[in-house]
């Protein structure tokens, strides 16, 4: 069977999908790692505002801009943490055709209120520092570790719901050239809008009209963006790897996230299941005695061998579930460690397992 840390050889592109709590940062961060074991310039990407990824690779802190994490490998490792207020400042000016029409746009009271809040934003960001890591030619391999929520899969629709909001009618209306705009107008919009002022302010509705029209121009460049986003999602060189545990919880997330990548044509390329419970070479249903003549202390530690061999049944039957439903993908089970695992050894002793 192929091994699974092996796509960090082959694969450009690698996307970790899971539900919260089963361990998706440090296998994203130990991915990228072996990458760089093997002679890669790899960089790993978290969306995720927590410090799980900087925590991993022994770092004090991650930016969005990628650090350089030191280790005896031949190849590079990098790390950053996207920030998607400063990503989306970096896409205005990039589709902008002015400085000018840039400032307009990033100075919006509407734009500062929703460009690091909006839904779908974090997502959408996430995609285009995904796509400008990969167009940059700095990097063989790059690791996304996607946000641990059943909405993880949502960067998937993001680049087609910015299309999809591009091309309402709406928003086509607004960003029409004042002279069109104004007969396009009729006397009724007028009055919408003059109720909504009542409502929310003046100053509201001015921004958001103003928020549109800034994006006069600029259409065309998000909406070849997001087709270029969706074409590297699709590729050969990207690989999907759904991290989850032998939780009953996790399992149910699990499933879901591969009929999702399923659905959307792009498969599973790999399953881990972190935190395995050892079976310790007995079978679920062993009838477990008590040895005659067994001290307290003795007559304990069987119970508690029989508790420890029914939850590693429980969890086998789980993982065969998901297994079934992601085949004929490798399946990598990394036991229950020593010790969490917060430094590059730690992640070393997951590769060991994948």
């Amino acid at each position: 069977m192929t091994a699974l840390r092996d796509l960090a050889a082959t694969r450009g592109v690698i996307v970790c999908c899971g539900s919260g709590g089963v361990g998706k940062t440090t296998t994203a961060a130990a991915l990228a790692i072996e990458g760089a074991r093997r002679g890669r310039r790899a960089c790993v990407v978290t969306i995720d505002p927590a410090r799980r990824l900087a925590d991993a690779l022994g770092l004090d802190a991650l930016t969005n801009t990628p650090g350089t994490v030191d280790g005896d490998w031949p190849g590079q490792l990098s790390a950053l943490m996207l920030d998607t207020k400063t990503t989306f400042d970096q896409v205005v000016a990039r589709y902008a055709a002015t400085p000018d029409q840039a400032d307009r746009i990033i100075s919006n009271g509407l734009y500062r209120n929703i460009s690091g809040a909006l839904s779908g934003t974090q997502e959408y960001m996430a995609m285009e520092k995904l796509f400008e890591l990969h167009d940059s030619g700095d990097y063989d391999l790059i690791v996304i570790d996607t946000p641990p929520t059943r909405n993880a899969l949502d960067f998937l629709d993001a680049p087609r719901r910015l299309t999809k909001f591009l091309d309402n009618r709406i928003f086509r209306l607004l960003v029409m050239p004042t002279r069109a705009y104004l007969r396009a107008v009729s006397a009724a919009s007028q009055t919408v809008l003059k109720t909504i002022s009542k409502v929310v302010g003046t100053e509201v509705v001015g921004d958001a009209v103003a928020f549109f029209r800034a994006f006069e121009g600029m259409e065309e460049g998000f909406r070849n963006r997001a087709q270029e986003v969706l074409e590297l999602l699709a590729a050969d060189d990207t690989a999907f790897v759904v991290v989850t545990s032998p939780r009953r919880d996790a399992v149910i997330e699990a499933v879901f996230f591969a009929e999702r990548l399923d659905e959307a044509g792009l498969g599973v390329d790999g399953l881990i299941v972190n935190r395995v419970h050892p079976a310790f070479g007995a079978e679920p249903g062993a009838p477990w005695v008590v040895p005659d003549g067994a001290t307290p202390q003795v007559a304990a530690l069987y119970e508690n061998l029989r508790d420890f061999v029914q939850v590693a049944g429980r969890e086998a039957a789980h993982v065969a579930e998901v297994a079934e439903k992601v085949a004929p993908a490798p399946v990598a089970k990394v036991p229950y460690l020593a010790d969490d695992v917060h430094d590059i050894d730690g992640l070393g002793q997951i590769l060991q397992h994948l």
